[in-house]
């Protein structure tokens, strides 16, 4: 059997599992087939019986096997394989009303979190985050900082901070260096200070679409029009109509989601990154690379970034720990090419610096290994969430859905019969407690009214699974 090969440490039951998961996928094993027994496992990798075990423990999780008394372990029936994936958008670029910010306030207003299963918050559960060795990093922080933290740090960022991303950037074959990157108060204050430098009012901005509608408020704010770009639910934007907004010379700056796109959870393939690297070149037109959720795989390495084939500094490549260590930290940061001094002139106009004692906070888990590991655990109770939401959406919401399977991140994004208004499935489904994200917020045209984000960042527990069925429920009555 074929070890998985790569650079960062994985356990070796992690191993094992992952080649035999991929074996399935593969159909190398079918569908009731049975796996070799635990001893052939021990035999064949030279390992414990726990560690085998494990490895079936893991495969169990993600719904890929199951264990018969007496009999062994075999595949199980691939529910998630016949999910369909939804279809590729096709905006109109006809702007409409202002619903989506209606949307959006009444998903987001005030509520108890604690008695809300939340599909519609995309971060991941306080339960999923290492708070006390977080708290540990914070007071070592006051320990360590001159003046306990309390003074201003440069302009540009802490040194610390900063060398330990670029060491970090190194998974995605960047060869920056700390002096390459300024650090931001999260991943949005980034996008906003590159929106800033490199757009004027009326300026257009290429989106994806369905995008982030934090990123679709952001543009309105700033006076900029945008123009939403047909998107696959797998590969992400369509490059053959971004490349025709180019040669119409529509188009000022580019802002995608390449990673785990959120909403879609689509992920621009290695081959559409270079090319449209090379398509920016040509045209000089600026990327404002949000990568905010590249660290959150399924496979076995993280994909590379526009960032990795920019040769010429239009790649200004934006990141987080928001998603992933620390949301209230405000810990994020931009690599932003030629646009440096622009940069970090109006970071000193707008905020002078950034918080000195969650920077140094969250450095400290870059340096020590702590944010690897956090990380591999995250992501595997992730991809195993994503199966599970998948699996019970199949079984439990109507003939016909289509689903996104990402590789990576945070959300699903679900199409329905065109009939289903989701904003009025939120209205029903709040009313049991349950908080969806209707697919209209993510747009800002009339479309995606029968679309909808649900988040699997949380613990998957049975009253988890009940929501989904429940959701299902209401979906059907309203046919």
């Amino acid at each position: 059997m074929e070890v998985l090969k790569t650079s960062e440490k994985i356990l070796l039951y992690e191993k094992i599992a992952y080649n035999i998961e991929r074996q399935i996928n593969n159909e190398v094993y079918k569908t009731g087939e049975k796996l070799p027994s635990i001893r052939t496992i021990c035999r064949e990798y030279g390992v414990s019986m726990s560690t085998a075990l494990q490895a079936y423990y893991e495969l169990e999780n993600k719904s890929l096997i199951e264990s018969r008394p007496q009999s062994g372990y075999f595949v199980s029936h691939p529910v998630h394989k016949l999910a369909i994936a939804p279809e590729t958008s096709n905006p109109t670029n006809m702007v409409s009303s202002d619903k989506a910010e209606f949307i959006i306030s009444e998903v987001y207003k005030d509520f108890d979190k604690h008695k809300v299963t939340l599909f519609s918050l995309s971060v991941p559960d306080d339960a999923l985050l290492p708070i006390p060795k977080l708290n540990k990093a914070l007071l070592q922080a006051t320990r360590t900082l001159k003046g306990s933290g309390t003074e201003y740090e440069q302009v540009q960022g802490n040194p610390r901070l900063r060398n330990a991303i670029a060491r970090w950037s190194f998974k995605v074959d960047s060869n920056m260096t700390g002096e390459d990157l300024i650090t931001t108060a999260g991943c949005m204050n980034a996008l906003s200070y590159c929106l800033m430098a490199l757009t004027e009012r009326g300026d257009t901005v290429a989106l994806e679409s369905p995008v982030y509608f934090g990123i679709l408020q952001l543009t309105k704010s700033l006076g900029l029009k945008v123009l939403e770009m047909p998107t696959n639910a797998t590969t992400g934007i369509e490059l053959e109509a971004l490349k025709k907004a180019f040669e119409a010379q529509k188009v000022k700056v580019c802002l995608l989601v390449t990673n785990f796109n959120n909403p879609l959870g689509s992920s621009m393939p290695d081959s559409h990154k270079r090319e449209l690297v090379k398509m920016l070149e040509h045209y000089n037109i600026p990327l404002i690379e949000d990568d905010l959720y590249g660290d959150v795989y399924f496979g076995h390495s993280r994909p590379s970034s526009c960032k990795t084939y920019d040769e010429s500094g239009l790649v200004l490549w934006c990141g987080s720990v928001s998603k992933t260590l620390a949301p209230g930290y405000r810990v994020g940061w931009v690599a932003p090419g030629k646009h440096k001094e622009q940069i970090i002139r109006l970071k000193l106009f707008h905020s002078v610096s950034s918080t000195t004692i969650t920077q140094e906070a969250i450095a400290d888990f870059l340096e020590n290994g702590r944010y690897d590991n956090h990380l591999r655990k995250l992501r595997n109770t992730l991809h195993t969430n994503s199966l599970r939401f998948i699996h019970s959406i199949v079984t439990h919401f109507p003939e016909g859905t289509k689903i996104s399977q990402p590789e990576g991140g945070f959300v699903l994004w679900v199409e329905l019969d065109k009939r289903i208004d989701t904003f009025e499935l939120y209205k029903s489904a709040i009313r049991h407690k349950i908080s969806i994200a209707p697919g209209r917020m993510f747009t800002l045209q009339h479309q995606f009214d029968h679309c909808l984000r649900l988040s699997y960042g949380l613990i998957w527990t049975e009253e988890v699974d009940k929501a989904l069925q429940l959701l299902g429920r209401l979906i059907k009555e309203m046919y």
